[in-house]
């Protein structure tokens, strides 16, 4: 008696794409087989070696208008088994009709729910003017580096005449939706600090370590001050302040030698409000205060800023809202606090919404006992089903001619 809308959920959450080492191919074989039973064009491009995102197509009655993209990823993140009530691949059911697996939330639902939006569309006899392209990404949960990073760089992406895209969000334990029009750029830093070596019963002068000291105080103590203000403010959110973690500290040869050298390590995730040149112009002072020989270097330095547009002149947003009244859906618009996809979209030029159409349901990604309740797994599906006629049918726009 189960949904066949939950039951593909189910087989698609079994499918084994966990880091390190990701069934990519399996997870493509199944979207390609979904793809071509709902009579979607399908295509392959290999963005690099052993990793290719999948596009899978409903054409628009009027091809040159700007398309819609709908956007997913098929990689989830590692699993501590011991910590899991049931099996993390095996998609039980409990008798709530949560649904346990990792990926439930991150993100295979949307791109469930996105499939059987269009299965119930296409068979009410539906068409749009505009295309419907939908892209399944691989390795969005390790940077994106070789997957939406690359492909929106080549000339596949482009063909694909993009004109507004939905990816992923977060659940939201209230009666709200989150939406979230921007993201905040994620900034690795690593702070090196060289100073005098020698043995460890002495009050050696100019260590890395008293260096060190000074520069995670600095770090820290702007964490705290991010944190308060969170805090003291109800009307932010965690994506209208930065976030700061001492993340990895390295150093050290054995108990009784004082170290030539340590390093620290930091995610620090920026909103898009602060001034990015002024925010390293900061760090730079952190490093120059704790003396000489503190250097630093960026793992990852994400410089766009991009947000889309959330005003009702919008017409992408016009349309998106619209139904979101109509259903009498409760929206809360956001800064995502950390990095999706959406980013690299975003970068190129392109309006990009995240949205997960999941309230009521506690914040799980990445975390133990992930689950989704079948009925908002298919509430998700309705919701999908009246937002994709309203972007599809948006009126031509005055670049489109």
């Amino acid at each position: 008696s189960e949904d066949p809308s939950v039951t593909l959920f189910r087989e698609y959450l079994r499918i084994d794409t966990v880091h390190p080492k990701p069934d990519y191919d399996a997870a493509v074989r199944f979207l390609e087989r979904v793809g071509t039973d709902l009579g979607l064009a399908c295509q392959k491009v290999e963005v690099c070696q052993g990793r290719v995102v999948l596009i899978l197509t409903w054409q628009g009655t009027n091809p040159r208008l700007r398309s819609i993209l709908l956007n997913s990823h098929t990689d989830v993140v590692p699993v501590f088994e011991e910590h899991w009530t049931y099996p993390p691949f095996e998609a039980v059911k409990d008798s709530q009709g949560n649904i346990y697996a990792r990926g439930a939330q991150d993100m295979k639902c949307v791109s469930i729910q996105y499939l059987e939006a269009i299965r119930r569309l296409k068979a009410e006899g539906k068409c749009f003017a505009r295309t419907i392209h939908l892209t399944f990404v691989p390795d969005e949960e390790v940077g994106g580096h070789k997957g939406m990073e690359m492909f929106v760089q080549r000339p596949e992406f482009r063909a694909l005449n993009v004109g507004f895209a939905l990816d992923e969000g977060l659940a939201s334990p209230s009666d709200t939706f989150s939406i979230f029009y921007g993201e905040k750029s994620p900034w690795w830093i690593k702070v090196k600090c060289v100073g005098s070596p020698g043995h460890g019963s002495r009050f050696i002068s100019n260590t890395a370590a008293e260096k060190m000291h000074k520069v995670i105080t600095s770090f820290l103590a702007f964490r705290e001050s991010e944190k308060q203000r969170l805090k003291s403010d109800s009307s932010l959110t965690l994506g209208d302040v930065t976030s700061l973690n001492l993340t990895m500290l390295e150093g050290g040869v054995s108990f009784n030698v004082v170290p030539s050298e340590m390093a620290a390590g930091f995610d620090i995730r920026i909103p898009p409000t602060v001034d990015l040149k002024a925010f390293e112009e900061q760090v730079a002072a952190w490093c120059r205060g704790a003396g000489d020989g503190v250097t630093y270097e960026f793992h990852q330095k994400c410089m766009d800023q991009h947000v889309t547009s959330t005003e009702e002149s919008d017409p992408w947003w016009k349309a998106f809202s619209g139904v979101c009244r109509d259903m009498k859906l409760q929206l809360k618009l956001e800064i995502f606090p950390a990095a999706t996809d959406s980013r690299y979209i975003r970068a190129v030029r392109h309006p990009a919404i995240g949205f997960s159409p999941m309230n009521r349901t506690p914040v799980l990604l990445h975390d133990h006992n992930e689950f989704l309740n079948e009925q908002v797994f298919l509430r998700g599906i309705d919701i999908y089903a009246h937002l994709l006629p309203a972007l599809a049918s948006v009126p031509p726009l005055p670049a489109e001619g």
